[in-house]
């Protein structure tokens, strides 16, 4: 008989054909009761599968991390179940779990809008409510294509020639419904309560422009009713804050067909957008960085030899002239180099520290473009700083105080650290492999204490750091990388005179804080739900005047605050008052200054700030000197 070791320690015998339900229900009956899964020697397995050899075993519950997962995971498939029974004529595709929920892509004749999403959530409540079991079965490939074929699901039939052979296919029986998954799943819809169905978008089968476009529909569950309203209101907020429905009300920018994935900035945006380049660009300046400017094009030997074409050629825009070819630059990282090589260098100019606001392209798929956050034109805030092996552990500790410092100038204090290792593909040898990893993971053993490492994770010439900000809303967002890079200097031909009067090639980290302007304005934006800090905000100050008499002192005040250096505008149109004020309020202008009878006769202003805070009769003076502590970040 088997001999299972619980998490406890204990150990037992189980009879043969023992099934992790059992061993739960062995364990108690309140256990069993909200058991979704188990795992045997630390793999998850459903509850149905028997043990047969000396094993570890650990029951999952339904409000574990892995048994939500596993929750939301049967719920993809409850959609399956309902769309099949509303309209049988259509084609399913993938279901798997996302962060905070799942979604399913499906081929169908009927577009889904928000009231088929209703409809198709009622449907899933009903089959909830008749806790049903859902039954798991082992099958052949030859079983598997029969089933698929015989319910016209060609979508079902490729992914099941594409397993690999011998690899086990299971099929899940929801009543007469049958999906495809490696599991584990609920044994019971009864486990399966708590869930919205969030939105509808087409995705292309597979990611690929040239497949057809489906429809995919998301969801989200949770354990709690509790939670899931939580998550709601969050995904409402979110909804409010959202950076292209505020760069509309706020007209910072716009995008369009004619440019897909391109941004069209505006007067105020583009304010925002050279404001952050300024911080940025003092921060650079201050840190010994030069910052220059490389070509848009430049031609693909160079991306060859380099090694990006391999690893980005899908995603490189490509132009032709005089029988050349040519790339749109997706990085600045070669061009750089090409800097670095002009003139002969000597070990006494390292370190050597290049910076650039990088206008790069990449060819994403249509799908995946989301405003500011995805797109195929963008800046980098791009540096690399070319170095000997011996500077390496200083620097990179320079560059993990340096990013937390902007993070923090820029309101995120939440910043979580992680230390990504070599990839499947890459370039180099793994001694240079295991020398760069051992560098950077002692700098982050000395700076980041409780930094995760993510196996695997790494560019395909080195291992980096990722730096990941958390929002107001409590969402993340990867944005800052440091990355080190043995191979890429010595394949474009950089070498420095080193101090034994020899040619060796320098060690380049490539370093970027922001990421993409673009995208981190988007976050901002959503961070700041549009009430960006003083410093960074398009206008600062609008002075309103009551009847037109008050033009005259509304302008001299105007010019008063220009003169000092605020972002300031008159709103001097024949409106009520309380209009032009709610207005600006809206527009989250920080500051509203009204110009009366009274601000006139005692040569005063009053203040309406953005939160509603008054100053009354206040001298343009010392309103001034308040202003100069936020003038600046």
């Amino acid at each position: 008989m088997p001999k299972i070791t619980l998490p406890d320690g204990s150990k037992k015998e189980v009879p043969n054909n023992t099934t992790l339900y059992d061993i739960a229900k062995d364990i108690s009956n309140s256990l069993v009761k909200v058991a979704v899964a188990g795992k045997i020697n630390g793999q998850l397995k459903d509850l149905s599968v028997a043990v047969e050899d000396d094993c570890n075993v650990e029951i999952i519950k339904k409000n574990d991390d892995e048994g939500i997962e596993i929750v939301r995971h049967s719920f993809a498939h409850l959609i399956g179940h309902a769309i099949k029974q509303l309209y049988p004529d259509a084609k399913m595709a993938i279901g798997p779990v996302i962060k905070n929920g799942f979604y399913y892509d499906i081929d169908c004749n009927k577009s889904f809008n928000e009231d088929e999403l209703i409809l198709i959530e009622n449907k899933i409540k009903d089959l909830v409510k008749k806790n049903y079991a859902v039954i798991k079965k082992v099958v052949t490939r030859q079983e598997a294509l029969k089933v698929f074929s015989d319910r016209n699901e060609p979508y079902k039939q490729e992914i099941v020639q594409e397993i690999p052979e011998g690899e086990e296919i299971a099929l899940y029986f929801h009543q007469e419904y049958i999906d495809m998954c490696r599991g584990p799943h609920v044994p019971n819809t009864k486990f399966l309560k708590h869930f919205k169905l969030t939105k509808v978008s087409g995705a292309y089968w597979r990611g690929n422009s040239d497949n057809k476009m489906l429809q995919r529909i998301y969801g989200t569950a949770w354990d709690k009713k509790e939670e899931l309203d939580d998550y709601l209101k969050k995904l409402e907020d979110a909804e409010k804050r959202d950076h292209r429905k505020i760069g509309k009300q706020q007209d910072l920018f716009h995008f369009q067909e004619e440019a897909p994935g391109m941004v069209f900035w505006h007067h105020k945006g583009w304010t925002i957008y050279q404001l952050l380049k300024t911080f940025m660009r003092k921060i650079n300046l201050e840190s010994g960085y030069k910052e220059i400017n490389t070509p848009q094009i430049l031609d693909r030997t160079l991306w060859e030899r380099s090694g990006h074409w391999d690893k980005f050629g899908d995603m490189i825009f490509t132009t032709h002239s005089e029988k050349r070819d040519y790339a749109v630059k997706p990085m600045s990282c070669p061009g750089h180099l090409q800097v670095f090589n002009q003139g002969l260098k000597s070990y006494k100019d390292l370190p050597f520290k290049l910076c650039e606001f990088g206008l790069v392209h990449r060819n994403e798929p249509s799908g995946t473009l989301h405003g500011l956050m995805r797109a195929r034109q963008f800046v980098q805030d791009d540096a690399h700083i070319f170095c000997t092996e011996s500077q390496l552990h200083d620097e990179i500790t320079k560059l993990i105080k340096l990013t937390f410092k902007v993070y923090n100038n820029l309101g995120f204090e939440n910043i979580k650290v992680a230390f990504s290792t070599r990839p499947e593909k890459k370039v180099g040898s793994d001694d240079i492999w295991n020398k760069s990893e051992k560098i950077l993971e002692n700098s982050l053993k000395e700076n980041v204490p409780d930094y995760i490492t993510l196996p695997g994770e790494g560019a395909f010439y080195g291992p980096k750091i990722e730096f990941t900000l958390t929002d107001s809303l409590g969402r993340e967002w990867q944005c800052g990388t440091v990355q080190l890079d043995f191979s890429m200097p010595s394949a474009l031909s950089a070498s420095y005179i080193n101090e034994k009067g020899d040619k060796a090639s320098p060690v380049m980290v490539h370093r970027a804080i922001l990421g993409s302007m673009e995208r981190f304005i988007g976050i901002l934006i959503e961070h700041y739900a549009g009430k960006l800090p003083f410093w960074l905000c398009p206008e600062q100050i609008i002075i309103v005047n009551i009847t037109d008499k008050h033009v005259e002192f509304a302008e001299k005040i105007e010019k008063t605050f220009k003169d000092k250096g605020f972002r300031c505008s008159s709103d001097l149109r024949n409106e009520k008052i309380g209009y032009k004020i709610r207005e600006h309020i809206i527009a989250k202008i920080p500051y509203v200054v009204i110009i009366g009878d009274e601000e006139i006769s005692s040569n005063k202003i009053s203040v309406r700030q953005y939160d509603g805070t008054e100053h009354k009769l206040i001298s343009a003076e010392d309103f001034i000197i308040k202003l100069n502590s936020k003038k600046t970040h």
